[in-house]
Parts: structure tokens; sequence; C-alpha cells
């Protein structure tokens, strides 16, 4: 049964098992284990990396696509719920309308750029989808009367996902029986259940011709697959994906602006997280966003301690400081990617094939 349901994908290391599985309760029972506003903002923040980083590593790591467009539909989802629900009102009726909206409308676009970008090669067509992504943006932050501008959109959502909807006025286990609970655990189904999505698509036929196109277009156009077509249709998928992890996000947040999910450093965010967890893997995805996340929620944290915990050694104080979380979360990037060339899941895997062998 749980072979079907991971569609035939198996860790194929123990370690990578109980990292996933661990993950995967950590998230499921978060409210009740990490009390604390921030704690919920990050365990909720990974629930939607995990999806936006997945779709985008179905065109990275299983096409061979390098796209930079892909917070595009990221913003699109996001913009779909926030104007909706302000035109519209805090209606089931609104969010299912900016939902579809917003799908409709990445539909279209990755379409569009697909059929005229993806004749072109590798960087040319990471060019053309940057272009695109930055005139998107530079056009939400201009359509003040649609998007608010640089401001953005603040909004409600429907009473029920509202904090101020109590079921119980007895908080269970230190956690409010509120609708900002309800939302998380909307966003915890949305993302398994798009996770497990994924995990069919790349293992399924369709799947293993985007990993042939990948490790060589010319043979697998020699051998009678459309690569354009297949291309299109990965970039198609990619899009409703990062279209669905905006809609996450604008429900979570209730507000959405051209920074919030449309900047470029979110598209770097998203580079990072793929090479950490390994490109190819839809696993490496969940687990480089919980890894890279709780780095950047929680290093100044850690360097604030430290800092403090080394104040009679003035140049190592200096060097802790909870200022320069940046550099040390850049020299923390650096050593992975020295120590995990293939990324966790990748280096998991072939520790795992070794010991085998």
């Amino acid at each position: 049964m749980l072979n079907r349901l991971i569609s035939g994908d198996r860790p194929r290391s123990r370690v990578l098992a109980v990292l996933l599985v661990g993950l995967l309760l950590a998230l499921a029972f978060a409210p009740f284990l990490f009390p604390g506003v921030k704690a919920l903002n990050v365990a909720a923040k990974v629930l939607i990396f995990i999806v936006l980083v997945s779709s985008f590593d179905l065109l990275l790591g299983y096409t061979g696509i390098v796209s930079f467009a892909h917070t595009m539909f990221f913003g699109v989802g996001a913009y779909g719920v926030a104007v909706a629900t302000t035109r519209l009102g805090p209606t089931w009726e609104a969010l299912a309308v900016g939902v579809a909206g917003a799908l409709g409308l990445s539909l279209v676009l990755s379409l569009v750029i697909g059929l005229f970008s993806l004749r072109v090669r590798a960087i040319f067509f990471a060019m053309i989808t940057l272009a695109v992504a930055t005139a998107f943006q530079t056009l939400a932050s201009q359509l003040s009367d649609i998007t608010g501008g640089e401001d953005g959109l603040s909004f409600r959502m429907p009473e029920l996902l509202s904090p101020s909807f109590e079921f119980s006025e007895e908080p269970f286990l230190g956690a409010s029986l509120d609708g900002r609970l309800l939302t998380y655990y909307l966003l915890f189904v949305m993302a398994v259940v798009l996770l497990l999505a994924l995990l069919r698509i790349v293992n399924s036929p369709f799947g293993r011709v985007l990993q042939a196109i990948r490790e060589n277009e010319f043979r697998a156009e020699a051998i009678g697959y459309r690569v354009v077509v297949y291309r299109t249709l990965s970039s198609v998928l990619s899009a409703l994906f990062a279209c669905l992890a905006g809609v996450m996000l604008a429900v979570w947040l209730r507000y959405n602006g051209p920074d919030t999910s449309m900047s470029f450093e979110i598209m770097m965010d998203v580079l990072l997280i793929v090479v950490i967890g390994g490109m190819g893997t839809i696993y490496g995805s969940a687990l480089g966003a919980a890894l890279f996340l709780s780095a950047q929620s929680y290093l100044q944290d850690v360097l604030r301690w430290g800092s403090e915990a080394t104040e009679g050694l003035p140049v190592l104080s200096a060097l802790l400081s909870p200022d320069r979380w940046l550099l040390w979360l850049g020299v923390l990037f650096v050593l992975s990617v020295y120590h995990f060339p293939t990324g966790v899941v990748g280096r998991l895997r072939e520790a795992a094939r070794r010991g085998a062998g």
C-alpha cells in the first residue's frame, strides 16, 4: 500500500527513510511539538516551499530545463487569491474563483513561454524566462488598482480559516484550536497530496521520458519522442504546481505583494534548496526545504547565543554576531555543496549502495 502511495519511489536508504518519516511527523504535529507563532510560521513556510521547490525540480532536475520564471507562477497563484477575496469578499466562492483564475492564467502563460521559448537552447531560454519574470514583477508593482502596487494586498479569509474563529476556548496540548490551526492543516494536506502527485508524475512513463530528455535530448528525439511537446508539458505541469504553492502562501499570510511571492531572492532560495536536497529527487526538495528554511529562520538565534557565550573573546564574538547570519548561511551552503555534491538525498543513497555492496 505504501509502495503504491509513493509510486514505487522508495527512499533506498534507511537514514533517508528515517529523515523523511521524522520530517513528516514533525510537520504533522508541529503546532503541538513547537508552540509559538514563529515555529508555526516556519513549519507553514516549509510546507509551501516543499511544493514550490518540488515543482521546480520537475523542470530542472527531471527535465533539465533552467527557468527563472518559476516565481512568476508562484506570484500568480498568490495574487489570484488576494485579488479575488479583495474584490468578492472573504468567501469560499471567492477563494475558488481566485484559484481557478490563477491556474487558468498560469496554464496560458506557461504554454506561451513553452511554445515560443523551449525551442531555444539552455542559456537563451533561461534569459528569456528571467526577462518575463522581471516584467511581471514590475507589472505587479505598477498595477496598483488591481494588485495594490508596492504595498500589496491584505485580505481576509473565510471565517472558518480566521484566527478569531475558535473551535474550543480550551487549548489542546498548548495549541489554540482556532482557524489558524485549521489553516495549517489545510496546507499540510495540500502539501502531502501535491507531493504524492508529483511522485506519481516523475515515476510514470511520462516522467521517464523527461529523464531521457534530460540525459540526452537528441537521442530521445531520434527514437521518436517529440521533445518540444514533452518539455512544454513539463513546463505547464511545473507552473500549475507552483501556482498552487502560491495559493498556499496567500491563504497562510492573508497578504501578498510583489516582493512576497515574485522576488528574485525567492528564485535564488529555490535554486539553493534544489541543490542542497539533490536535483532530480522529489524527496530532496522536501529535505532541502526543511533544512534551508530552518537555518534561515533560526541561524540568527543560534549566532546570538554563540556571541553572548563568547563575550570574553572579542574577535570570535564579533564573528558570531547575529548581523553576520547571511555570511554563515553562505558558509553552510558552500560546505553542504562540498560534502554533498549530489545533494543530501544523492549522498545518502550513494552511501546505502556502498554499504549494500
